[in-house]
């Protein structure tokens, strides 16, 4: 005797009867039928927290130091500044200083000939 085959209809009876059973098997396998899924939870919460918390803490301490560093950048910029300036400021000074004994040695000079020329003139004389 022949074994009968399942008809089309049969087969899909089937299926949605294992999808039944595996529907009915993933809600008693769910966490939340676990009694212990709400203190796993709570802790999970607890831990996310506190990593909200550390990274709020590391969020602020780095704004803290860019903050520093840039205060300090720009003292370091004033400094360098006022040092270029009070260099320019010596530069001038000195630059200054020199015209000054040069206009003073050009008049010491243009003395001594006019000292000679009139020497000259009152030996002629």
């Amino acid at each position: 005797m022949k074994k009968q085959e399942p008809s089309f209809t049969d087969r899909l009876g089937d299926a949605a009867k294992a999808k039944q059973a595996l529907l009915k098997k993933a809600r008693e396998n769910r966490p939340a039928n676990d009694p212990r899924f709400t203190e796993r939870q709570a802790a999970r919460l607890v831990v996310e927290a506190a990593r909200q918390v550390r990274l709020a803490a590391r969020k602020a301490a780095n704004k803290a130091e860019k903050t520093r560093n840039a205060e300090k950048r720009a003292v370091e910029e004033a400094a360098r500044v006022a040092a270029k300036k009070a260099e320019q400021e010596a530069r001038e000074a000195e630059a200054a200083e020199l015209a000054r004994l040069e206009v003073i040695r050009q008049a010491e000079l243009k003395a001594a000939r006019d000292r000679k020329y009139a020497a000259r003139k009152a030996r002629r004389s």
